[in-house]
């Protein structure tokens, strides 16, 4: 589906599709859903109702059997006055009330330290909590995705002030001059490797599976999947849970949390590879049941990006630091018994010596 024109802030999202020809005399709220798949029927027959869908041309509000045409264009607007971005956490909504810290700004790009929650830019049915939307509100023109975090993970994330500047930093991502430290907890399973250990399984999607984001891995001399390593070191180890760090290498979808999982560590809070997909399921249609929350502990997967070192602004090696975010520092103290600070120090010599 081809956008020809968006808006966003912090009030509301605005885009614009052209019909094309295939889509020629679909009903409207047909075409409503292949422009915004991930959001549900009858939420968007709720805002063709309201008016807040529009036919070039037409004044609205239209009827949802109402055709569409080749060379119309229909403007969606959605308000941020709903509950489509809530998350829940034993029955109560999660408060997503952070705002990104700047780590460093120049006139090109932005390195903020991303909180829990926060999209990277709009996507499926997050379209205000996002780190694009944010800046965008602050600086009045369009900021850039540079790479990605999952919408639960903390921590570096860059942004780009143009597009010639997002390019040239996407091009240190692609010809490896970037090196990424992250910072998670995990259970340790029965099965699990001993640390350091290298991960080098190879990632990639099956067809008609559920949850359909669920990534799998395939022996390193498989041809299904995508080359994948990820290299692991060890903070500490407590009553069956462990801190660690992991250093990718390759920058594949879920990466840590695959690699992880399959060498016995699945992340705390991790709802998809905690050895049963069905709770992730369960928090999406929000009918998770206490054990399900007794089993992820916390409302989010305990990954941060927590430091990333690349030739910019100079060709000169650059490090930015993301803090521990509180959530993770308070479960740490209360069921560790580790403050931040002893946290932090022991992450630093690793990260040091990793990150050359």
């Amino acid at each position: 589906m081809s956008e020809i024109k968006k808006s966003f802030s912090t009030e509301k999202f605005v885009a614009s599709y052209p019909v094309q020809q295939e889509h020629d005399n679909l009903r409207l709220d047909q075409f409503v859903m292949t422009c915004m798949p991930t959001l549900s029927r009858q939420f968007l027959k709720s805002k063709i109702e309201k008016g807040e869908v529009e036919i070039s041309g037409r004044k609205p509000p239209h009827k949802s059997s109402v055709k569409v045409h080749f060379g119309e264009t229909v403007t969606i607007t959605t308000w941020n006055d709903n509950e489509i971005e809530e998350e829940f956490w034993r029955g109560e909504v999660v408060p997503k009330t952070q705002e990104p810290k700047v780590v460093f700004e120049d006139k090109d790009i932005i390195v903020i330290n991303k909180p829990p929650f926060m999209i990277t830019h709009p996507a499926g049915r997050n379209l205000f909590y996002c780190a694009t939307v944010f800046f965008e509100t602050i600086h009045k023109h369009t900021i850039h995705s540079i790479h990605r975090l999952d919408r639960e993970t903390t921590g570096i994330l860059i942004l780009g002030k143009n597009p010639k500047a997002a390019q040239k930093v996407s091009l240190l991502f692609e010809e490896d001059k970037v090196r990424k430290c992250y910072f998670l907890i995990a259970h340790k399973n029965e099965n699990a490797v001993s640390f350091p250990f290298t991960a080098k399984e190879r990632m990639g999607r099956k067809e008609n599976v559920i949850p359909e984001s669920m990534i799998f891995t395939y022996p390193e001399t498989a041809e299904e999947g995508k080359d994948a390593e990820t290299h692991f070191e060890l903070i500490l180890e407590k009553d069956g849970i462990v801190l660690a760090l992991a250093f990718p290498v390759t920058g594949r979808q879920h990466q840590i949390r695959v690699h992880a999982a399959e060498h016995g560590y699945p992340l705390l809070g991790d709802k998809i590879y905690n050895g049963d997909p069905q709770v992730f399921i369960r928090f999406k249609d929000h009918q998770a049941n206490e054990d399900d929350h007794e089993k992820m502990q916390i409302p989010r997967q305990a990954l941060h990006a927590a430091a990333l070192k690349l030739p910019y602004p100079t060709q000169e090696m650059t490090r930015f630091i993301a803090p521990l975010p509180v959530d993770l520092s308070q479960w740490i103290e209360k069921k560790l018994g580790l403050t931040h600070e002893e946290v932090e120090k022991m992450m630093e010599e690793k990260i040091k010596k990793f990150l050359t």
